[in-house]
This record gives C-alpha cells, structure tokens and sequence, in this order.
C-alpha cells in the first residue's frame, strides 16, 4: 500500500510501482483516496489492467465526497480517468455497502457506465454472499437507460 496507509515516499513508491511492471505485473489496484495522482497515472499508462475501488471519502470534512450515489459514482469516474490519463476502467469495485444509497441506484449509474465503455467490469471487495445475491435480483428495467 502508497500513501496514508503504507509507503508515504513518493518516489519510492514509484520506483517500486515500475520494477513490479517491469517484472511482468499487469494488474495495478488503485483506490481513489490516494493521494499522489502522478503515482496512479504512472501506474494507469503502464500496466495493463486498471481496477479502481469507490466509497471511501476523500476528505473527512467532504462529507459530500464518497459513497454510491449515482451523482456521485458519475463524478468519481470522470475523476479517476482523468487523473489516471486512462480511457476506460478496467474492473469498478464497490468498496462496501452504503446504508444511505438503495443498491438500484448504484447498480444502474454502474450499468451505464459500462454502455458508455468508461468501464467494463463492475465488482465489490467488501459485500457479503447475500449482498451479492440480493443485488442479482434487481431487475434490469430499472436502469437509468429505460424510457
């Protein structure tokens, strides 16, 4: 881990982000509460797999910056691909339930960034098995896409 959680040495992590994809990694998890955004576009251009996580807040006094609203989901990717200098996220993980979002709304702003191609996979890190099941049993028609 870079940043706040692990290695806060810029350089450093760099240094140790390219040996790893010189040495054959291709898949570079990246999560959007990093804060050296040059390690993540660094990252982003070199490996060939991006996989991003969303809910965590940004800012402790951003009360407005995190979750699984679809505003906020819609501004979060525009955000990551510009910052990672990437066209498209390859794997978009919920980081973990919201109790404040109904998982329709999540699920529908996620399936239209996937027609839009800004993303091609979606997955979650932190829901349980029946989280899982649940969300599996939100039918399709509620997409942001119907008429």
């Amino acid at each position: 881990m870079f940043g706040p959680w692990g290695n806060e040495d810029e350089a450093d992590s760099v240094r140790i982000i390219h040996r790893t994809l010189d040495a054959g990694i291709n898949f570079i998890d990246t999560a959007g509460v990093s804060p050296a955004g040059s390690r993540r576009r660094s990252s982003a251009r070199r490996s060939r797999t991006v996989a991003k996580k969303f809910f965590m807040p940004k800012s402790q006094d951003a009360p407005n910056s995190r979750g699984e609203s679809r505003r906020w989901i819609i501004r979060e990717v525009e955000n990551s691909l510009r910052r990672l200098g990437a066209d498209r996220i390859d794997l978009y993980q919920v980081h973990r339930p919201s109790p404040d979002t109904d998982v329709a709304e999540t699920l529908c702003a996620l399936s239209d960034l996937v027609h839009q191609g800004k993303i091609r996979h979606i997955g979650s890190s932190s829901y349980s098995g029946s989280q899982v099941v649940e969300a599996q049993w939100i039918p399709s028609t509620r997409s942001s896409r119907s008429p």
